[in-house]
């Protein structure tokens, strides 16, 4: 038999989210794009729901995690700061090594 383990990881802190991987996902996009309207084109997302993600990671992280500067005629524009990029690096570690720990536990069941 071919079993699967289905997890999902996110970090919260008072309850609210803080990265998960959506919102890993939109910061990768912002610092592709340079924009937090096209990181939220880029993964369909309303401009509104991507603000509001980065909004709420801003809001529950220790430093900010995007700067953003103000649209207009030469445009706006959001980049990732070091914490940021530092913060997606180690979700990912994270991310991966959960599923490497739960391959592994997988492989006990079909052992049986």
């Amino acid at each position: 038999m071919n079993y699967k383990i289905k997890s999902r990881v996110w970090i919260e802190h008072d309850n609210h989210v803080l990265l998960g991987e959506g919102r890993v996902q939109l910061l990768k996009a912002i610092e592709a794009t340079g924009s937090l309207s096209k990181a939220a084109k880029s993964l369909n997302l309303s401009y509104k729901k991507a603000w509001n993600l980065i909004d709420s990671v801003n809001k529950s992280a220790k430093k900010p995690v995007t700067l953003n500067s103000t649209g207009g005629k030469g445009g706006g524009g959001a980049e990732l700061t070091d914490y940021g990029k530092s913060l997606i690096k180690v979700f990912d570690d994270i991310n991966k090594n959960c599923w490497n720990f739960l391959d592994k536990q997988l492989e006990k069941i079909e052992a049986l």
